[in-house]
C-alpha cells in the first residue's frame, strides 16, 4: 500500500512568503502615514496689538522636517483682497525669520480692526503633497492717525549755551521728548490736573547755530509720529577766548596724577594731550549719563547761589588755546565757571536737590553732583574733599565739600557747572532771580502750573549773598 504524505515545507515558504509581504505592506503603509502626519511649518510672532503706518512686524518659521519651502505674511481686513507684505521661496534652511513693515498708509488699508496672516509648506515629502496653508493668524488694530501735539507755552527767549522750558499736551503719545538738532531731551508729567501735560528742560550747546530745530516729538502705541517746533526768539551770545601756557612743572605733576600708566621715557606733553583730549571727552560722557538719573520733579527752590566772596576765574565756554614753549599744542572748550577763593573753601550747594555723583572723574578730580530735578544738575570740581555721598539729600548752601587742585587745575579753585541732561549751560541764567521768573516761571503760569517758589517778582537784577548786584557776563 502506497500512502501520499503531504510537502510541509512548501505551505511553510508560502505562508512565510505572505506573512513578510503583508509585513511589508504595513511598514509602508505606517511609514508613508508617519510621513504624511508630520507636522508642517511652525510659526512664532508676538506682533504689536496696534499698528500704524509703518509698523515692523517679526515672524520666526521653523519646519518640523526639511526646510521651510515658501511662506508668505498676509495683511487681512474685512472682505477685501489680502495684502503680501513679506514673502519667501525656497533657500534650503529650516529656520526662516521674516520681517516686514507693514505699510498701512497705501494699500486701501483703513483704521480698525485687521488680521495677520501666516502661510508656508515645507520641502518634507509626503504621499500627498501639503500646499501653502494658514498655520497662524493674529489680531491687529490699525491706527493711522499720529498724536496731536499742542504747545501751551515755552520760554519766549533762548541764548547759546543757555536753557529752555517747553510744556505741551501730546495727545494719546506713548514716548515723547524734546529735540535740539538732534540731541534729545526727556518730558515728564507736569502734575496738570488733567494729566495730559508734559514738561521738557532743554539745552542749547554754547555752539547752537541758528536755524537747527527746536521740536517736540511723540509717538503713540502704533509708531504713529508727530513733531512740532517750539517757539522762541534766539538772542545772540559771545564767547571769551583764553591762552594757558604750560609749564614743566605743571606737566610733571599732573600727567603722573591723571595717567599714571604714562611712560616714563616718554614726553610729558604726550601724555598731556592724552589727559586734555581722551579724558576731557569721557568726562563729558560721563555728564550725559549721570542726566538719566533725574528725577522727575522740581526738587529746587528759587536762584541758584554763587559760594561766597568768590571770583570768576575762567568762563563759560571759554575756547582756550593751549603753548607749549610757544607752540600751540591743543585748543579745548572750557564748560562751567572756576571760581577763586581761599584754599580749602567750603562749597556750598547751589541749591536743594539729590547727590548722584561724589568721587573722581578724570580732568575734573574730585567732584560732586547733585541733581536738582527735570535733568537740573549742578557739578562742583577740584574738590580736596568731599563732604557728602551719592544719595543724600542737600539743602541749598549745605557744604559739600572743599575746593582744591585734583584734576586738571593749576590752583585751587572750584569748577562749577550747570548741566540740563549733561550738556553744560551758562551759570549766570540759573543765578539770576529775573532769568527764573520771565524765562521759567512765566510759561508756568501760563500754563496753570506751580511757579518755582523763592523768586520775588520785583528782584530785576541777579544778586550776590551779600545782596550786591552781580554785573552781567
Amino acid at each position: 500500500m502506497i500512502r501520499l504524505v503531504p510537502r510541509r515545507s512548501g505551505t511553510k515558504v508560502f505562508v512565510l512568503v505572505v506573512l513578510l509581504l503583508l509585513l511589508s505592506v504595513v511598514g509602508t503603509v505606517s511609514y508613508l502615514g508617519w510621513r504624511q502626519s508630520v507636522p508642517g511649518v511652525r510659526a512664532t510672532a508676538t506682533p504689536p496689538r496696534v499698528v500704524g503706518a509703518k509698523t515692523p512686524v517679526t515672524v520666526a518659521l521653523e519646519a518640523t522636517r526639511g526646510n521651510v519651502a515658501s511662506a508668505e505674511v498676509r495683511f487681512v481686513q474685512g472682505a477685501g483682497k489680502p495684502i503680501v507684505v513679506a514673502k519667501h521661496e525656497g533657500g534650503g534652511n529650516r529656520r526662516v525669520e521674516l520681517t516686514t513693515t507693514v505699510e498701512a498708509a497705501g494699500g486701501g488699508v483703513r483704521e480698525g480692526g485687521a488680521t495677520v496672516e501666516v502661510w508656508a509648506r515645507d520641502d518634507f515629502w509626503r504621499p500627498f503633497r501639503l500646499e501653502g496653508r494658514v498655520i497662524a493668524t493674529f489680531p491687529i488694530t490699525v491706527d493711522l492717525t499720529p498724536p496731536r501735539i499742542e504747545v501751551v507755552s515755552s520760554t519766549p527767549y533762548l541764548h547759546p549755551g543757555g536753557a529752555g522750558l517747553v510744556i505741551f499736551k501730546p495727545g494719546d503719545a506713548v514716548k515723547m521728548e524734546a529735540r535740539v538738532g538732534t540731541v534729545s531731551f526727556p518730558a515728564f508729567p507736569a502734575g496738570a490736573a488733567d494729566g495730559n501735560m508734559r514738561i521738557a528742560l532743554f539745552a542749547l550747546p554754547y555752539n547752537y547755530e541758528a536755524g537747527t530745530p527746536i521740536t517736540l516729538v511723540a509717538s503713540d502705541e502704533a509708531g504713529n509720529t508727530a513733531s512740532r517746533g517750539v517757539p522762541g526768539e534766539l538772542l545772540p551770545r559771545k564767547f571769551k577766548h583764553d591762552t594757558i601756557e604750560l609749564k614743566d612743572s605743571f606737566l610733571q605733576a599732573k600727567v603722573l596724577e591723571l595717567l599714571p600708566q604714562h611712560p616714563q621715557s616718554a614726553p610729558l606733553l604726550d601724555g598731556f594731550l592724552v589727559v586734555n583730549r581722551d579724558q576731557r571727552k569721557q568726562a563729558e560722557e560721563e555728564k550725559r549719563k549721570l542726566g538719566a538719573k533725574t528725577a522727575d520733579k522740581f526738587l529746587w527752590d528759587g536762584p541758584f547761589v554763587q559760594p561766597r566772596n568768590t571770583k570768576v576765574s575762567a568762563n563759560f565756554a571759554e575756547t582756550r588755546t593751549y603753548m607749549y614753549h610757544g607752540k600751540e599744542v591743543d585748543t579745548q572748550v572750557h564748560f562751567g565757571y572756576d571760581l577763586a577763593s581761599t584754599k580749602q573753601a567750603p562749597v556750598p550747594a547751589a541749591n536743594k536737590g539729590t547727590v548722584v555723583f561724589a568721587g573722581p572723574l578724570t580732568i575734573y578730580g574730585n567732584i560732586v553732583v547733585v541733581d536738582h530735578g527735570l535733568g537740573l544738575m549742578t557739578l562742583y570740581g577740584h574738590l580736596s574733599s568731599l563732604g557728602v555721598k551719592v544719595g543724600d539729600v542737600v539743602e541749598k548752601e549745605q557744604e559739600l565739600g572743599r575746593t582744591g587742585t585734583t584734576g586738571l587745575a593749576i590752583g585751587d579753585h572750584l569748577h562749577y557747572e550747570v548741566l540740563v541732561h549733561g550738556i553744560s549751560v551758562t551759570p549766570v541764567e540759573w543765578w539770576d532771580p529775573k532769568w527764573i521768573r520771565d524765562r521759567l516761571n512765566t510759561p508756568l503760569r501760563a500754563a496753570g502750573l506751580t511757579e518755582i517758589a523763592g523768586v520775588e517778582r520785583g528782584d530785576e537784577a541777579p544778586r550776590t549773598r551779600s545782596g550786591k548786584s552781580r554785573p552781567k557776563r
